[in-house]
């Protein structure tokens, strides 16, 4: 279970529009990740612009990374992921269910 400094850490850390998109790119992506380098050109961005953007979500615990000979590779990091979505969900509806299907809030 994720402390509440935690999830205000990586809420924060998702609340800038490259950020997010590098996010919402390697959720697509999966637990493989994606080279820097293509994260950069996917998103139309340089790679010195990236890693910024990459520290942050890292020191978040979004993110992790990986060298593969002279390439980096990032991947989101699943647990942290699903953790900060089920504490933000954690008493949704008190229990009682929302009446969406499967009681999916």
């Amino acid at each position: 279970m994720m402390k509440p400094q935690q999830v205000v850490t990586a809420l924060a850390a998702l609340a800038q529009p490259t950020r997010l998109a590098i996010h919402r790119l390697l959720v697509k992506t999966g637990p493989q990740g994606m080279a820097a380098g293509q994260i950069a050109a996917k998103l139309k961005m340089s790679p010195a612009a990236m890693s910024f953007h990459f520290k942050t979500l890292s020191h978040a615990g979004l993110l992790e990374s990986r060298q593969e000979g002279r390439f980096v590779y990032y991947a989101v990091n699943f647990r942290v992921m699903n953790a900060m979505t089920d504490y933000l969900t954690e008493n949704c509806c008190g229990g009682a269910g929302c009446g969406l299907p499967d009681n999916k809030c």
